[in-house]
């Protein structure tokens, strides 16, 4: 129980910084956040039968629109009314069919909960100490938007399209 809890306090401990994470990726690859410094992240979970699926289309136009300076990453997850049921395979078909996804899509995860991926606890506890709100994961598109340097600089909510006026200011300003 002890080496269990060190090994666990060491794997939190090392990952003080987004660029420490590496994750599953949907296609059975890995996603390493190392790859991306020097641009901004956009961090959203994600899920195929919600009314906010629409903003696959919407976060894919972004990704092409400021390619090269921003990276989109999604995260599937099944936290909220049971709405990404999908394999890690069907959730990849689902999202180069019918949205026509290239930016980058993680293994599904648990975004909340006693099973919360690590890369979301770090988020959370991010977003807690600089008070940015909402402070949970309130429903799928949470979007997390992570500076060049890797800082949390903004949160929006579910409903906060990927063109509204505060996320283009946000990806736009310098920080």
């Amino acid at each position: 129980m002890l080496k269990t809890l060190l090994i666990s306090m060491l794997i939190f401990m090392k990952a003080g910084a987004i660029y420490d994470f590496k994750v599953d990726a949907v296609d059975g690859g890995k996603i390493n956040f190392a790859d991306y410094k020097g641009k901004k992240i956009l961090i959203v979970n994600t899920a195929s039968m919600c009314g906010n699926t629409p903003q696959y289309a919407e976060l894919e136009k972004l990704y092409k629109k400021y390619e090269g300076k921003l990276v989109i990453i999604g995260f599937p997850a099944n936290n909220f009314g049971s709405q990404e049921p999908g394999t890690n395979k069907e959730i990849q078909e689902f999202c180069t069919k019918k949205y026509a996804v290239t930016f980058p899509m993680a293994a599904k995860i648990s975004v909340k909960g006693s099973d919360i991926h690590p890369i979301y606890k770090w988020l959370l506890e991010e977003s807690k100490a600089k008070h940015f709100q909402p402070e949970e994961v309130t429903w799928n598109f949470q979007k997390y938007l992570l500076d060049e340097k890797g800082n949390l600089v903004a949160v929006f909510a579910p409903k906060t399209q990927p063109f509204a006026p505060e996320v283009i200011a946000a990806i736009e300003k310098k920080y």
